[in-house]
């Protein structure tokens, strides 16, 4: 984890988290770095890109009062740029299908 990871905001922190098509549209539990390790977020089924989660007291010391800022988590949805066959053709059938 490096400073790069976080944008501090008041005494919050973002970050952005990639999760696959398949995370975003099913739901799933993903592993998000914080400033103290890592914690496992649960992404709800249908989560669009951009999508924000909060996590209380994950973000820095607030400065002025007691307590740590939260952490926002900004989900990305990743778009696959290259398919095997077998994706391609179940890409192709969830798009008949309307999805």
């Amino acid at each position: 984890m490096t400073h790069a990871d976080f944008k501090r905001v008041s005494d919050n922190l973002l970050t952005k988290k990639e999760v696959s098509f398949s995370q975003a549209a099913l739901g799933d539990k993903v592993r998000v770095k914080t400033l103290d390790g890592e914690v496992v977020l649960k992404i709800p089924a249908g989560t669009p890109s951009g999508q924000q989660f909060t996590l209380k007291g994950q973000g820095v010391n607030r400065l002025r009062g007691r307590g740590r800022g939260d952490l926002l988590v900004e989900v990305k949805v990743a778009v696959p740029k290259d398919l095997s066959r077998s994706q391609k053709k179940l890409m192709e059938e969830l798009q008949r299908e309307g999805l």
